[in-house]
């Protein structure tokens, strides 16, 4: 019998039963792990393409153990591809920034280490906004599926994902304006909180740190010697 590939990976981690998953991901583990065995990754793309897609959501499973494997598998994958993991960020992204409000530390903490490892293997950040850009010009950035990720942290146990997700949401606001005062108002922050971030947003705008510009209904923001383009969605 000829040891698994990644034919039956594509089959395995699509599988609901937990117990199956542990130990499928526990087999994934070992064979990306092992070059010699895992030499069949990257031949075909469309089924790459579908395990990484079933990896995220384990990575939002409601069992926490599934969760933790997802992300080991994730990081395993990001080792091995490296920079041609910079296709799936986009993939993975928002169901890591949503373990980032975990309430177990271990999810929080693995969560946050691949974010960082994706940075550091995968696209360090004004590096690829710059190939990017000069590639294939302004490309709109949608924020509207970020900021509620941003607004379960604020929530929180940890106070410094707090202060990390207030930090980013005035950022945001810097770069769209009040269109994001508006959407918090129907977030459900509590009051308090809300001012907090509210009299930061004041700090920004009367410091003269804007940068925003309205045109056609996008506006631009500059990022390192680039301009990109931000599709502003907003309910």
């Amino acid at each position: 019998m000829e040891p698994p590939g990644m034919d039956y990976f594509c089959a395995q981690v699509q599988q609901k039963d937990v117990g199956r998953r542990l130990q499928v991901g526990q087999e994934l583990l070992d064979y990306l792990r092992d070059p010699a065995r895992s030499t069949d990754v990257e031949q075909d793309q469309q089924r790459l393409d579908k395990v990484i897609d079933e990896l995220a959501a384990w990575v939002n499973s409601s069992n926490f153990k599934v969760a933790l494997l997802g992300l080991d598998v994730l990081g395993a994958f990001v080792h091995r591809l490296s920079g041609r993991f910079k296709s799936y960020i986009g993939t993975v992204l928002l169901p890591l920034i949503d373990r980032m409000g975990d309430a177990k530390d271990q999810v929080r903490e693995q969560a946050q280490n691949l974010i960082l490892k994706l940075m550091d293997e995968a696209a360090p950040p004004m590096l690829e906004i710059d190939r990017q850009t000069e590639s294939y010009g302004a490309q709109p950035l949608s924020l509207s599926k970020l900021v509620p990720h941003l607004c379960a942290a604020l929530g929180d146990s940890n106070s410094q994902v707090r202060d990390a997700a207030i930090l980013a949401i005035v950022e945001v606001y810097r770069h769209v304006g009040e269109k994001v005062r508006l959407d918090l108002t129907k977030r459900g922050i509590p009051p308090a909180r809300l001012q907090t971030i509210f009299a930061k947003f004041d700090e920004v705008r009367d410091s003269g740190n804007m940068i925003l510009s309205n045109i056609s209904g996008q506006f631009v923001f500059t990022a390192s010697m680039c301009t990109l383009k931000v599709s502003v969605e907003f309910l």
